[in-house]
Protein backbone atom coordinates (compact mmCIF):
# COMPACT_ATOMS: atom_id res chain seq x y z
CA UNK A 1 0.00 0.00 0.00
CA UNK A 2 1.52 3.10 -0.76
CA UNK A 3 0.81 6.92 0.68
CA UNK A 4 1.53 9.75 -0.29
CA UNK A 5 2.41 13.43 1.71
CA UNK A 6 1.49 16.93 0.07
CA UNK A 7 3.12 19.69 1.88
CA UNK A 8 5.44 22.20 1.11
CA UNK A 9 6.61 22.88 4.11
CA UNK A 10 9.99 19.80 4.08
CA UNK A 11 9.64 19.69 8.10
CA UNK A 12 6.28 18.50 7.70
CA UNK A 13 6.62 16.08 5.50
CA UNK A 14 9.76 15.12 7.77
CA UNK A 15 7.40 14.97 10.85
CA UNK A 16 4.27 12.59 9.64
CA UNK A 17 7.09 10.08 8.89
CA UNK A 18 7.92 9.62 12.13
CA UNK A 19 4.62 9.43 13.57
CA UNK A 20 3.29 7.03 11.90
CA UNK A 21 4.44 3.20 12.14
CA UNK A 22 3.92 2.43 8.53
CA UNK A 23 4.96 -1.15 8.35
CA UNK A 24 2.05 -1.26 10.76
CA UNK A 25 -0.25 -0.22 8.66
CA UNK A 26 1.02 -2.22 5.85
CA UNK A 27 2.67 1.00 3.95
CA UNK A 28 5.60 0.06 2.45
CA UNK A 29 5.73 3.12 0.13
CA UNK A 30 5.58 6.80 1.32
CA UNK A 31 5.75 9.37 -1.42
CA UNK A 32 5.97 13.23 -1.52
CA UNK A 33 5.22 16.20 -3.07
CA UNK A 34 5.57 19.71 -2.40
CA UNK A 35 2.41 21.57 -3.98
CA UNK A 36 -0.62 20.05 -5.80
CA UNK A 37 0.47 19.90 -9.15
CA UNK A 38 2.97 17.53 -8.09
CA UNK A 39 0.87 15.77 -6.35
CA UNK A 40 -1.48 15.31 -9.19
CA UNK A 41 1.96 13.79 -11.19
CA UNK A 42 2.57 11.07 -8.66
CA UNK A 43 -1.50 10.34 -8.46
CA UNK A 44 -1.64 9.32 -11.67
CA UNK A 45 1.59 7.81 -11.73
CA UNK A 46 2.02 6.08 -8.68
CA UNK A 47 -1.90 5.18 -7.50
CA UNK A 48 -1.56 5.98 -4.01
CA UNK A 49 -4.12 4.59 -1.80
CA UNK A 50 -3.80 7.27 1.07
CA UNK A 51 -3.16 10.76 0.40
CA UNK A 52 -2.25 13.27 3.10
CA UNK A 53 -2.15 16.73 1.87
CA UNK A 54 -1.99 20.31 3.62
CA UNK A 55 -4.97 23.45 2.36
CA UNK A 56 -2.15 26.52 1.58
CA UNK A 57 -0.26 25.54 -0.80
CA UNK A 58 1.84 27.42 -4.23
CA UNK A 59 1.03 26.39 -7.61
CA UNK A 60 -1.91 24.37 -7.02
CA UNK A 61 -3.69 24.50 -3.22
CA UNK A 62 -5.28 21.64 -1.53
CA UNK A 63 -8.81 22.99 -2.52
CA UNK A 64 -7.64 22.44 -6.02
CA UNK A 65 -6.27 19.32 -5.18
CA UNK A 66 -9.13 17.92 -3.34
CA UNK A 67 -11.39 18.94 -6.71
CA UNK A 68 -8.72 16.97 -8.98
CA UNK A 69 -8.54 14.12 -6.36
CA UNK A 70 -12.27 13.71 -6.43
CA UNK A 71 -12.53 13.65 -10.39
CA UNK A 72 -9.36 11.60 -11.13
CA UNK A 73 -8.45 9.33 -8.31
CA UNK A 74 -12.17 8.85 -6.32
CA UNK A 75 -10.94 5.24 -5.09
CA UNK A 76 -8.26 7.16 -3.01
CA UNK A 77 -8.84 8.40 0.78
CA UNK A 78 -7.78 11.54 1.87
CA UNK A 79 -6.37 13.29 4.67
CA UNK A 80 -6.41 16.84 5.37
CA UNK A 81 -3.66 18.17 7.78
CA UNK A 82 -3.97 22.01 7.65
CA UNK A 83 -2.76 25.19 10.08
CA UNK A 84 -6.25 26.72 9.56
CA UNK A 85 -9.24 26.18 11.20
CA UNK A 86 -11.57 27.27 8.72
CA UNK A 87 -14.95 25.67 8.60
CA UNK A 88 -15.20 26.70 5.02
CA UNK A 89 -12.00 24.49 4.01
CA UNK A 90 -13.74 21.50 7.00
CA UNK A 91 -16.89 21.45 4.31
CA UNK A 92 -14.97 21.95 1.44
CA UNK A 93 -12.94 18.78 2.97
CA UNK A 94 -16.16 16.68 3.09
CA UNK A 95 -17.48 17.54 -0.21
CA UNK A 96 -14.95 16.29 -2.14
CA UNK A 97 -14.35 12.98 0.06
CA UNK A 98 -11.75 13.76 2.62
CA UNK A 99 -12.36 11.27 5.43
CA UNK A 100 -10.49 13.41 7.86
CA UNK A 101 -9.33 17.30 9.08
CA UNK A 102 -6.54 17.19 11.67
CA UNK A 103 -5.17 20.41 12.43
CA UNK A 104 -1.34 21.65 12.96
CA UNK A 105 0.68 21.30 15.26
CA UNK A 106 -0.30 17.59 14.31
CA UNK A 107 -1.37 14.98 17.45
CA UNK A 108 0.32 11.51 16.99
CA UNK A 109 -3.34 9.39 18.06
CA UNK A 110 -5.00 11.72 16.04
CA UNK A 111 -3.59 10.88 12.93
CA UNK A 112 -2.45 7.86 13.46
CA UNK A 113 -6.73 7.10 14.16
CA UNK A 114 -7.09 8.82 11.36
CA UNK A 115 -4.85 6.88 9.34
CA UNK A 116 -6.08 3.49 10.66
CA UNK A 117 -9.69 4.57 9.68
CA UNK A 118 -8.92 5.99 6.05
CA UNK A 119 -7.22 2.45 5.28
CA UNK A 120 -9.76 0.60 6.97
CA UNK A 121 -12.37 2.61 4.39
CA UNK A 122 -10.19 1.67 1.56
CA UNK A 123 -9.91 -2.04 2.63
CA UNK A 124 -14.00 -2.21 3.09
CA UNK A 125 -14.37 -0.20 -0.31
CA UNK A 126 -12.15 -2.22 -2.81
CA UNK A 127 -13.88 -5.23 -0.97
CA UNK A 128 -16.90 -3.67 -3.04
CA UNK A 129 -14.88 -3.06 -5.71
CA UNK A 130 -13.86 -6.25 -6.28
CA UNK A 131 -17.50 -7.86 -5.36
CA UNK A 132 -19.05 -5.74 -8.19
CA UNK A 133 -16.06 -6.53 -10.78
CA UNK A 134 -16.82 -11.01 -10.22
CA UNK A 135 -20.69 -9.23 -10.44
CA UNK A 136 -20.21 -7.46 -13.57
CA UNK A 137 -18.26 -10.31 -15.46
CA UNK A 138 -21.15 -12.71 -14.60
CA UNK A 139 -23.54 -9.68 -15.92
CA UNK A 140 -21.73 -9.85 -18.96
CA UNK A 141 -21.11 -13.76 -19.50
CA UNK A 142 -24.50 -14.89 -19.00
CA UNK A 143 -26.94 -11.47 -20.24
CA UNK A 144 -29.69 -12.39 -17.89
CA UNK A 145 -30.74 -8.85 -17.58
CA UNK A 146 -31.22 -8.40 -21.57
CA UNK A 147 -33.07 -12.04 -21.98
CA UNK A 148 -35.19 -11.57 -18.61
CA UNK A 149 -36.62 -8.13 -20.11
CA UNK A 150 -37.17 -9.39 -23.78
CA UNK A 151 -38.82 -13.24 -22.91
CA UNK A 152 -40.84 -11.43 -20.36
CA UNK A 153 -42.12 -9.18 -22.78
CA UNK A 154 -43.78 -11.75 -24.80
CA UNK A 155 -46.00 -13.57 -22.37
CA UNK A 156 -48.01 -10.15 -22.56
CA UNK A 157 -46.37 -8.48 -25.41
CA UNK A 158 -46.49 -10.75 -28.30
CA UNK A 159 -46.00 -8.43 -31.34
CA UNK A 160 -42.18 -8.09 -29.89
CA UNK A 161 -41.44 -11.65 -31.24
CA UNK A 162 -41.15 -10.48 -34.37
CA UNK A 163 -37.79 -8.04 -34.49
CA UNK A 164 -35.74 -10.28 -32.33
CA UNK A 165 -36.80 -13.36 -33.78
CA UNK A 166 -33.34 -13.86 -35.93
CA UNK A 167 -31.76 -12.93 -32.72
CA UNK A 168 -34.04 -15.73 -30.21
CA UNK A 169 -33.51 -18.50 -33.18
CA UNK A 170 -29.31 -17.67 -33.26
CA UNK A 171 -28.72 -17.63 -29.82
CA UNK A 172 -31.40 -19.62 -27.76
CA UNK A 173 -32.24 -22.04 -30.35
CA UNK A 174 -35.92 -20.65 -30.77
CA UNK A 175 -36.61 -21.94 -34.85
CA UNK A 176 -38.91 -19.38 -36.57
CA UNK A 177 -40.90 -22.86 -37.42
CA UNK A 178 -41.95 -23.11 -33.95
CA UNK A 179 -45.59 -23.28 -33.94
CA UNK A 180 -46.63 -24.03 -30.38
CA UNK A 181 -45.23 -23.81 -26.76
CA UNK A 182 -46.08 -24.26 -23.31
CA UNK A 183 -45.23 -22.25 -20.13
CA UNK A 184 -44.13 -23.76 -16.66
CA UNK A 185 -43.56 -21.67 -13.66
CA UNK A 186 -41.22 -22.13 -11.16
CA UNK A 187 -41.65 -20.11 -7.88
CA UNK A 188 -39.66 -19.41 -4.67
CA UNK A 189 -42.58 -18.15 -2.77
CA UNK A 190 -43.31 -21.61 -1.38
CA UNK A 191 -40.29 -23.50 -1.73
CA UNK A 192 -38.52 -26.24 1.20
CA UNK A 193 -37.43 -24.47 4.65
CA UNK A 194 -33.90 -26.28 3.89
CA UNK A 195 -33.31 -24.53 0.44
CA UNK A 196 -35.02 -21.34 1.43
CA UNK A 197 -32.89 -21.38 4.87
CA UNK A 198 -29.57 -21.91 2.93
CA UNK A 199 -30.06 -18.80 0.66
CA UNK A 200 -31.99 -16.26 3.03
CA UNK A 201 -29.77 -13.63 2.29
CA UNK A 202 -28.83 -13.88 -1.01
CA UNK A 203 -31.86 -14.59 -3.27
CA UNK A 204 -30.45 -13.30 -6.23
CA UNK A 205 -27.94 -15.87 -6.08
CA UNK A 206 -30.53 -18.57 -5.27
CA UNK A 207 -32.72 -17.69 -8.83
CA UNK A 208 -29.28 -17.60 -10.74
CA UNK A 209 -28.45 -20.87 -9.56
CA UNK A 210 -31.88 -22.10 -10.58
CA UNK A 211 -31.76 -20.48 -14.16
CA UNK A 212 -28.66 -22.11 -14.79
CA UNK A 213 -29.63 -25.44 -13.50
CA UNK A 214 -32.38 -25.83 -16.09
CA UNK A 215 -31.56 -24.00 -19.33
CA UNK A 216 -28.48 -26.52 -18.65
CA UNK A 217 -31.03 -29.14 -19.04
CA UNK A 218 -32.96 -27.15 -21.89
CA UNK A 219 -30.48 -24.80 -24.13
CA UNK A 220 -28.07 -28.01 -24.87
CA UNK A 221 -30.76 -30.02 -26.41
CA UNK A 222 -32.75 -26.86 -27.85
CA UNK A 223 -35.35 -27.62 -25.71
CA UNK A 224 -36.54 -24.32 -24.39
CA UNK A 225 -35.06 -21.72 -21.95
CA UNK A 226 -35.55 -20.15 -18.25
CA UNK A 227 -35.56 -17.02 -17.09
CA UNK A 228 -36.26 -14.26 -14.49
CA UNK A 229 -39.68 -12.92 -15.28
CA UNK A 230 -38.99 -8.65 -14.46
CA UNK A 231 -42.81 -8.61 -13.30
CA UNK A 232 -43.21 -11.38 -10.74
CA UNK A 233 -38.89 -11.18 -9.11
CA UNK A 234 -39.99 -14.71 -7.34
CA UNK A 235 -40.78 -16.42 -10.43
CA UNK A 236 -38.89 -18.65 -12.93
CA UNK A 237 -40.60 -19.03 -16.15
CA UNK A 238 -39.51 -21.36 -18.15
CA UNK A 239 -40.67 -21.86 -22.20
CA UNK A 240 -40.67 -24.96 -23.55
CA UNK A 241 -40.99 -25.53 -27.56
CA UNK A 242 -39.63 -28.91 -28.17
CA UNK A 243 -42.22 -32.03 -27.27
CA UNK A 244 -44.44 -30.48 -25.72
CA UNK A 245 -46.35 -33.75 -24.65
CA UNK A 246 -42.73 -34.94 -22.93
CA UNK A 247 -42.95 -31.18 -20.98
CA UNK A 248 -44.11 -33.18 -17.59
CA UNK A 249 -41.53 -35.50 -18.11
CA UNK A 250 -38.75 -32.90 -18.69
CA UNK A 251 -39.51 -30.98 -15.70
CA UNK A 252 -39.20 -33.81 -13.57
CA UNK A 253 -35.61 -34.26 -15.18
CA UNK A 254 -34.90 -30.79 -14.50
CA UNK A 255 -36.04 -31.10 -10.67
CA UNK A 256 -33.47 -34.31 -10.11
CA UNK A 257 -31.07 -32.06 -11.41
CA UNK A 258 -31.93 -29.35 -8.91
CA UNK A 259 -32.25 -32.12 -6.12
CA UNK A 260 -28.35 -32.99 -6.57
CA UNK A 261 -26.93 -29.27 -6.79
CA UNK A 262 -29.14 -27.90 -3.95
CA UNK A 263 -30.16 -30.90 -2.40
CA UNK A 264 -34.02 -29.88 -2.13
CA UNK A 265 -37.00 -29.91 -4.74
CA UNK A 266 -39.04 -27.19 -6.31
CA UNK A 267 -42.39 -27.61 -7.32
CA UNK A 268 -43.62 -26.62 -11.26
CA UNK A 269 -47.20 -25.21 -12.86
CA UNK A 270 -47.02 -25.87 -16.31
CA UNK A 271 -49.44 -24.47 -18.65
CA UNK A 272 -51.50 -26.29 -21.91
CA UNK A 273 -49.48 -26.12 -25.06
CA UNK A 274 -50.98 -22.58 -26.89
CA UNK A 275 -49.58 -21.42 -30.19
CA UNK A 276 -46.62 -19.13 -30.08
CA UNK A 277 -46.29 -16.40 -29.68
CA UNK A 278 -49.69 -15.40 -29.78
CA UNK A 279 -51.20 -17.53 -26.68
CA UNK A 280 -47.85 -17.57 -24.13
CA UNK A 281 -49.63 -15.52 -21.76
CA UNK A 282 -52.85 -17.93 -21.65
CA UNK A 283 -50.47 -20.95 -21.06
CA UNK A 284 -48.56 -18.45 -18.62
CA UNK A 285 -51.86 -17.72 -16.63
CA UNK A 286 -52.63 -21.73 -16.50
CA UNK A 287 -49.12 -22.56 -14.65
CA UNK A 288 -49.43 -19.66 -12.50
CA UNK A 289 -52.84 -21.10 -11.62
CA UNK A 290 -51.86 -24.77 -11.21
CA UNK A 291 -49.15 -23.44 -8.51
CA UNK A 292 -51.79 -21.12 -6.43
CA UNK A 293 -54.57 -24.00 -6.17
CA UNK A 294 -52.19 -27.13 -5.86
CA UNK A 295 -53.20 -28.50 -2.22
CA UNK A 296 -50.16 -28.13 0.22
CA UNK A 297 -51.46 -30.78 2.90
CA UNK A 298 -50.19 -33.83 0.79
CA UNK A 299 -47.39 -34.83 -1.76
CA UNK A 300 -48.50 -36.52 -4.85
CA UNK A 301 -46.10 -34.42 -7.66
CA UNK A 302 -44.01 -31.79 -7.54
CA UNK A 303 -45.33 -31.18 -11.18
CA UNK A 304 -49.00 -29.00 -11.27
CA UNK A 305 -51.26 -29.02 -14.00
CA UNK A 306 -53.93 -26.80 -14.70
CA UNK A 307 -56.50 -28.05 -12.25
CA UNK A 308 -59.69 -26.08 -11.34
CA UNK A 309 -60.87 -27.47 -7.37
CA UNK A 310 -64.13 -28.98 -7.51
CA UNK A 311 -66.96 -27.35 -5.31
CA UNK A 312 -66.46 -30.04 -2.44
CA UNK A 313 -62.99 -29.34 -2.02
CA UNK A 314 -63.81 -25.78 -1.76
CA UNK A 315 -62.92 -24.07 1.44
CA UNK A 316 -65.25 -22.01 3.86
CA UNK A 317 -63.05 -21.22 6.58
CA UNK A 318 -62.37 -17.56 7.04
CA UNK A 319 -59.58 -15.84 9.65
CA UNK A 320 -62.83 -12.94 10.16
CA UNK A 321 -64.73 -15.95 12.18
CA UNK A 322 -62.17 -15.55 15.20
CA UNK A 323 -61.59 -11.97 14.85
CA UNK A 324 -63.92 -11.29 18.15
CA UNK A 325 -62.16 -13.93 20.02
CA UNK A 326 -58.41 -12.74 18.77
CA UNK A 327 -59.77 -9.23 19.50
CA UNK A 328 -60.63 -9.63 23.36
CA UNK A 329 -57.38 -11.99 23.75
CA UNK A 330 -55.84 -8.51 22.60
CA UNK A 331 -57.79 -6.58 25.10
CA UNK A 332 -56.91 -8.78 27.84
CA UNK A 333 -53.02 -8.35 27.88
CA UNK A 334 -52.77 -12.05 28.20
CA UNK A 335 -49.93 -13.94 26.91
CA UNK A 336 -51.39 -16.96 27.21
CA UNK A 337 -54.69 -16.40 25.62
CA UNK A 338 -53.25 -14.74 22.72
CA UNK A 339 -51.30 -18.23 22.19
CA UNK A 340 -53.87 -20.07 22.71
CA UNK A 341 -56.40 -18.61 20.27
CA UNK A 342 -53.46 -18.46 17.50
CA UNK A 343 -53.35 -22.33 18.73
CA UNK A 344 -57.14 -22.60 17.90
CA UNK A 345 -57.02 -20.85 14.65
CA UNK A 346 -53.83 -22.63 13.49
CA UNK A 347 -55.89 -26.35 14.41
CA UNK A 348 -58.66 -24.85 12.31
CA UNK A 349 -56.38 -24.78 9.25
CA UNK A 350 -54.83 -27.64 9.76
CA UNK A 351 -58.33 -30.03 9.76
CA UNK A 352 -58.74 -28.67 6.38
CA UNK A 353 -58.86 -31.54 3.53
CA UNK A 354 -57.21 -28.79 1.27
CA UNK A 355 -55.40 -25.97 1.41
CA UNK A 356 -53.57 -24.01 -1.52
CA UNK A 357 -51.21 -20.89 -1.70
CA UNK A 358 -53.78 -18.72 -2.97
CA UNK A 359 -56.42 -19.76 0.56
CA UNK A 360 -52.75 -18.93 2.43
CA UNK A 361 -52.94 -15.65 0.36
CA UNK A 362 -56.62 -14.58 1.15
CA UNK A 363 -56.33 -15.50 4.97
CA UNK A 364 -53.20 -13.37 5.24
CA UNK A 365 -54.84 -10.50 3.74
CA UNK A 366 -57.46 -10.56 6.06
CA UNK A 367 -55.14 -10.75 9.07
CA UNK A 368 -53.52 -7.75 7.70
CA UNK A 369 -56.95 -5.77 7.16
CA UNK A 370 -58.17 -6.74 10.71
CA UNK A 371 -54.53 -5.91 12.59
CA UNK A 372 -54.75 -2.65 10.53
CA UNK A 373 -58.24 -1.89 12.33
CA UNK A 374 -56.88 -3.31 15.60
CA UNK A 375 -53.75 -1.28 16.25
CA UNK A 376 -55.54 2.02 15.42
CA UNK A 377 -58.97 1.18 18.14
CA UNK A 378 -56.10 -0.20 20.76
CA UNK A 379 -53.45 2.82 19.28
CA UNK A 380 -55.22 5.54 18.89
CA UNK A 381 -51.99 7.52 18.48
CA UNK A 382 -49.78 5.05 16.57
CA UNK A 383 -47.69 6.16 13.72
CA UNK A 384 -47.64 4.50 10.22
CA UNK A 385 -43.91 3.45 10.67
CA UNK A 386 -44.91 1.67 14.37
CA UNK A 387 -47.56 0.05 12.39
CA UNK A 388 -46.12 -1.53 9.14
CA UNK A 389 -43.65 -4.31 11.48
CA UNK A 390 -46.52 -5.54 12.89
CA UNK A 391 -48.38 -6.03 10.10
CA UNK A 392 -45.62 -8.68 9.26
CA UNK A 393 -46.08 -7.65 5.35
CA UNK A 394 -42.24 -8.21 4.51
CA UNK A 395 -42.40 -11.46 6.21
CA UNK A 396 -45.29 -12.67 4.19
CA UNK A 397 -43.70 -14.51 1.43
CA UNK A 398 -41.76 -16.46 4.52
CA UNK A 399 -44.90 -17.76 5.99
CA UNK A 400 -45.82 -19.91 3.53
CA UNK A 401 -43.10 -22.74 4.13
CA UNK A 402 -42.64 -26.36 3.43
CA UNK A 403 -40.96 -29.30 4.60
CA UNK A 404 -38.42 -31.18 2.92
CA UNK A 405 -41.31 -33.33 2.07
CA UNK A 406 -42.75 -30.10 0.41
CA UNK A 407 -45.69 -30.80 2.25
CA UNK A 408 -47.36 -27.14 4.26
CA UNK A 409 -45.92 -26.31 8.02
CA UNK A 410 -47.68 -23.71 9.77
CA UNK A 411 -45.34 -23.51 12.92
CA UNK A 412 -43.30 -20.53 11.50
CA UNK A 413 -46.73 -18.41 10.83
CA UNK A 414 -48.03 -19.45 14.27
CA UNK A 415 -44.53 -17.99 15.59
CA UNK A 416 -45.03 -14.58 13.18
CA UNK A 417 -49.11 -14.43 14.27
CA UNK A 418 -48.32 -15.37 18.15
CA UNK A 419 -45.32 -12.55 18.06
CA UNK A 420 -47.00 -9.63 15.99
CA UNK A 421 -50.26 -9.92 18.76
CA UNK A 422 -48.51 -9.79 21.82
CA UNK A 423 -46.71 -6.65 20.87
CA UNK A 424 -49.50 -4.94 20.18
CA UNK A 425 -51.27 -6.69 22.81
CA UNK A 426 -48.44 -5.13 24.98
CA UNK A 427 -48.39 -1.57 22.49
CA UNK A 428 -52.08 -1.41 23.82
CA UNK A 429 -51.56 -1.77 27.92
CA UNK A 430 -48.95 0.66 27.48
CA UNK A 431 -51.04 3.12 25.99
CA UNK A 432 -53.39 2.97 28.38
CA UNK A 433 -50.73 4.34 30.82
CA UNK A 434 -49.60 7.32 28.49
CA UNK A 435 -52.38 10.00 29.27
CA UNK A 436 -51.17 9.53 33.01
CA UNK A 437 -47.49 9.48 32.49
CA UNK A 438 -45.76 12.52 32.93
CA UNK A 439 -42.39 10.77 31.01
CA UNK A 440 -44.61 10.22 28.23
CA UNK A 441 -45.99 13.85 27.81
CA UNK A 442 -42.10 14.67 27.82
CA UNK A 443 -42.06 12.54 25.64
CA UNK A 444 -44.13 14.34 23.28
CA UNK A 445 -43.11 17.70 24.51
CA UNK A 446 -39.82 16.67 22.88
CA UNK A 447 -41.44 15.66 19.96
CA UNK A 448 -43.25 18.22 19.12
CA UNK A 449 -40.65 20.93 19.92
CA UNK A 450 -37.15 19.14 18.96
CA UNK A 451 -36.46 21.98 16.67
CA UNK A 452 -36.32 24.15 19.81
CA UNK A 453 -32.85 25.20 22.37
CA UNK A 454 -34.47 22.53 24.75
CA UNK A 455 -32.11 21.23 28.30
CA UNK A 456 -33.15 19.17 30.70
CA UNK A 457 -33.19 22.37 32.99
CA UNK A 458 -35.80 23.79 30.60
CA UNK A 459 -38.04 20.30 30.80
CA UNK A 460 -37.54 20.50 34.77
CA UNK A 461 -38.70 23.66 35.51
CA UNK A 462 -41.60 23.46 32.94
CA UNK A 463 -43.05 20.07 34.45
CA UNK A 464 -41.84 20.79 37.85
CA UNK A 465 -39.86 18.11 38.29
CA UNK A 466 -35.92 17.39 39.78
CA UNK A 467 -33.60 17.10 37.09
CA UNK A 468 -32.35 13.99 38.66
CA UNK A 469 -35.67 12.28 38.20
CA UNK A 470 -36.39 12.89 34.65
CA UNK A 471 -33.36 11.17 33.81
CA UNK A 472 -33.66 8.23 35.90
CA UNK A 473 -37.84 7.69 35.21
CA UNK A 474 -37.12 8.76 31.46
CA UNK A 475 -34.13 6.24 30.94
CA UNK A 476 -36.34 3.32 32.81
CA UNK A 477 -39.26 3.80 30.18
CA UNK A 478 -36.97 4.58 27.20
CA UNK A 479 -33.89 2.77 27.90
CA UNK A 480 -31.85 5.79 26.73
CA UNK A 481 -31.13 9.68 28.57
CA UNK A 482 -32.96 11.86 27.51
CA UNK A 483 -30.61 13.59 25.40
CA UNK A 484 -30.51 11.06 23.13
CA UNK A 485 -33.90 10.36 22.80
CA UNK A 486 -33.62 14.24 21.31
CA UNK A 487 -31.38 13.59 19.47
CA UNK A 488 -32.49 10.43 17.87
CA UNK A 489 -35.83 12.67 16.91
CA UNK A 490 -33.71 15.26 15.61
CA UNK A 491 -31.43 13.12 13.57
CA UNK A 492 -34.80 10.74 12.13
CA UNK A 493 -36.18 14.30 10.84
CA UNK A 494 -32.99 15.15 9.36
CA UNK A 495 -32.83 12.24 7.70
CA UNK A 496 -36.63 13.06 5.81
CA UNK A 497 -35.05 16.83 5.17
CA UNK A 498 -31.37 15.51 3.49
CA UNK A 499 -33.56 14.09 1.07
CA UNK A 500 -34.88 17.32 0.04
CA UNK A 501 -31.54 18.88 -2.51
CA UNK A 502 -32.78 22.05 -2.15
CA UNK A 503 -32.13 22.06 1.11
CA UNK A 504 -28.23 23.41 2.79
CA UNK A 505 -26.83 21.01 4.97
CA UNK A 506 -27.03 24.58 7.41
CA UNK A 507 -30.21 25.32 7.06
CA UNK A 508 -31.63 21.12 8.10
CA UNK A 509 -29.30 21.72 10.77
CA UNK A 510 -31.03 24.42 12.62
CA UNK A 511 -34.14 23.51 11.43
CA UNK A 512 -34.24 20.61 13.49
CA UNK A 513 -32.52 22.40 16.47
CA UNK A 514 -28.43 22.90 15.69
CA UNK A 515 -27.62 26.39 15.38
CA UNK A 516 -23.57 24.66 14.69
CA UNK A 517 -23.62 22.72 11.92
CA UNK A 518 -20.43 21.84 12.29
CA UNK A 519 -21.49 20.03 15.43
CA UNK A 520 -24.70 19.31 13.69
CA UNK A 521 -22.30 16.80 11.17
CA UNK A 522 -20.26 15.91 14.51
CA UNK A 523 -23.56 14.31 16.19
CA UNK A 524 -25.31 12.77 12.77
CA UNK A 525 -22.35 11.19 11.88
CA UNK A 526 -21.73 9.04 15.25
CA UNK A 527 -25.44 8.37 15.31
CA UNK A 528 -26.11 7.44 11.58
CA UNK A 529 -22.23 6.21 10.64
CA UNK A 530 -21.71 8.57 8.12
CA UNK A 531 -21.76 12.55 7.48
CA UNK A 532 -24.88 14.46 6.35
CA UNK A 533 -23.59 15.12 2.89
CA UNK A 534 -22.64 10.96 2.92
CA UNK A 535 -26.25 9.98 4.10
CA UNK A 536 -27.55 12.75 1.06
CA UNK A 537 -25.62 10.83 -1.73
CA UNK A 538 -26.87 7.69 -0.20
CA UNK A 539 -30.50 8.45 -0.28
CA UNK A 540 -30.66 10.62 -3.41
CA UNK A 541 -29.19 7.22 -4.63
CA UNK A 542 -31.62 4.83 -3.62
Amino acid sequence: MKVLLVDDEKHVRDAIRLLVNWKQYGIDTILEASDGEAATALVSSEHPEIIMTDMMMPIMNGVKLLEWLHRHAPDAKTIVISGHDDFSLLRHTVKYGGTDYILKPIDPDQLNEALDKAIQTWLKDEEQRHANRELNIEVNQFKPIYWDKLLSALITEPGTYEPVADQLERELHLSRSVATCRVAILSLDTMEASIKNKFSQNIDLLLFSLINICNEFLVPHKRGYAFRHLHNSNEIVLFLWSAPSMAEELLATINDGIRTALHARVDFGIGSSHNFPSQLKLSYQEARDALRQRNLTTKETWIHTNWLPSKGSQQTLTFHQFEEQIHLALRSGNVEQIQDIVQIWIDAIKSSDVITPAQLEHWWGEYRVMMRRWIQQLIPDSREEDIQPLLLEDNAASIITLDEKGILSLSLWQQELTRSLIQVSKLHLESQHKDNNVIFEIASFLEKHYHEDISLADIASRFYLSREYISRKFKQEFSVNLSDYLGQIRMSKAKVLLCNPNLRISQVAEMVGYQDEKYFSKVFKKMSGMTPGEYRKTANSI
